[in-house]
């Protein structure tokens, strides 16, 4: 028998059990996400509901939304911006300073690192109860700490002014993920290192400055990649917590693309709604990776 032809036998017999073992994850994908993307696609250039047809009616949808005709796109998109650029950074460095502090030697830290990240996995609709509860403006805790310290009282989320930056504080309390991900990095900085400034004569703030921040640009680049996703998907709190008010000002954009569809059965609308949707977040996310080099440190480089 040809070596050769043997060798050929066994590479294509190993490629094709490979093949078969990823079957499954690459059929999911297929049916389960690329498919109903390119349905998506198809029925934003339709007037399409579940209980009629799909027309075709061409770019109406996305000149309807941006001609101004929608009166709730623009609100949508400029409460979810809002929102964005006040939560992320928020995420960010919560999480990024208390993976500092749970990094520390001292006693009992396992017990602070799981109490710190339990939160992070109470399921949102038990979560936005409980906020609910809290924010309460007569009964909540929050206004019966502000009227024990002395200060002045908040209408949280029940008030235009105050409903989004309330709702970015509180997704502070569920960067448990994120805070793991930050502690394990910085698990992976080499004592030596903090040694030298030790060597000399450094402080805590140049040990910060010059190796703890640096080393780390990556990790936060990353978080910050995936928290910038998700606080554009925000979705739950608006459902749960004000259904988008007071006045639509917690009208977030996955809200409003979630009444189109299944209250006001548009899911024609909807889907060019939910492209525009991914068109911002690859357009937002590109323009982080391109402001990258400027920032982001990495070893090899």
């Amino acid at each position: 028998m040809n070596p050769a032809a043997g060798s050929k036998k066994a590479a294509l017999r190993n490629n094709a059990t490979g093949y078969l073992f990823a079957a499954p994850a690459i059929l999911g994908f297929l049916i389960f996400t690329i498919g109903p993307m390119i349905a998506s696609l198809v029925f934003s250039f339709t007037d399409y509901s579940v209980t009629g047809g799909a027309d075709f009616i061409g770019l109406d949808n996305y000149s309807r939304m941006f001609g101004g005709q929608d009166p709730y796109f623009y609100k949508s998109l400029w409460v979810t911006t809002y929102y964005v650029l006040l939560s992320v950074p928020m995420q960010i460095v919560y999480a990024f300073l208390l993976a500092i502090l749970l990094n520390q030697n001292v006693r009992g830290m396992s017990t602070w690192r799981t109490i710190f990240y339990l939160p992070s996995i109470v399921p949102a609709v038990a979560l936005s109860m409980i906020w609910l509860w809290i924010l309460d403006p007569d009964l909540g805790l929050a206004n019966e700490l502000l009227r024990m310290t002395g200060l002045p009282t908040s209408q949280w989320i029940y008030a235009e002014e105050t409903v989004i930056p309330t709702l970015a504080g509180m997704s502070m309390w569920s960067t448990g993920g994120t805070t793991i991900i930050f502690l394990a990095s910085l698990k992976n900085i080499s004592k030596q290192m903090y040694e030298a400034v030790d060597i000399d004569g450094g402080s805590s703030w140049h040990k910060f400055r010059h190796i703890t921040l640096p080393t780390m640009t990556p990790i936060i680049f990353y978080n910050v990649i995936m928290a910038l996703i998700g606080s554009f998907q925000v979705f739950s709190q608006a459902y749960i917590m004000t259904n988008g008010g007071p006045n639509n000002s917690s009208l977030f954009y996955v809200f409003y693309l979630y009444r189109e569809a299944f209250e006001f059965s548009r899911l024609g609308s909807s889907s060019a709604i939910a492209w525009v949707l991914f068109i911002i977040i690859m357009a937002a996310t590109a323009l982080i990776f391109k402001s990258s080099n400027s920032w982001v440190h990495y070893e090899n480089k």
